[in-house]
């Protein structure tokens, strides 16, 4: 016997917030864990290694204010947030693969081509870290897809 609408809208309701749930508690426990393993292994020499200390530092601000005001504006503000951490980890894998190259242009002055690519990736600098930078702003760009605090600040249309 098929369900009624309001019966599956509910169901669909109630399975999008346990998964946003799930969404913002991965990303909130990854940023904890990536935030505090940046700490220990002294990832604060430069200004640049700072940026992702700040960023974990913004983002349970940013999440406070949600909870507390559920606007819209603290969504947009979330994925804006989101952005900087799509960026951050761009960046994060630019200046770690540079770094590696220059310690290897360095120390083998003729190295070119496929072994040098090899030795920057496997470098000192592990180069596809900062990726997590990335997967953490597309889990909270998926956790802002289609957030019900956007639903709530669009006017309803009125009859005239």
């Amino acid at each position: 016997m098929p369900q009624n609408t309001s019966a599956r809208s509910f169901a669909a309701a109630s399975t999008a917030g346990a998964l946003r749930t799930a969404l913002l508690g991965l990303f909130l426990l990854g940023c904890l864990g990536t935030a505090t393993e940046l700490l220990l292994i002294g990832h604060v020499e430069d200004p640049w290694q700072l940026v992702p200390l700040a960023l974990f530092g913004s983002a349970p601000l940013v999440i406070a204010w949600y909870a507390l005001a559920r606007s819209a504006a603290s969504v947009r503000a979330f994925q804006g947030l989101m952005f900087l951490f799509l960026g951050s980890g761009l960046a994060g894998f630019l200046l770690h693969y540079r770094g590696n190259m220059e310690f290897e242009l360095e120390m083998y002055p003729g190295m070119s081509g496929l072994e040098l690519f090899r030795e920057t990736m496997t470098g000192a600098f592990p180069a596809l870290a900062p990726g997590a930078m990335a997967l953490f702003g597309l889990i909270g760009l998926a956790w802002t897809y289609r957030h019900p605090a956007f639903l709530a600040a669009k006017p309803s249309p009125t009859k005239e």
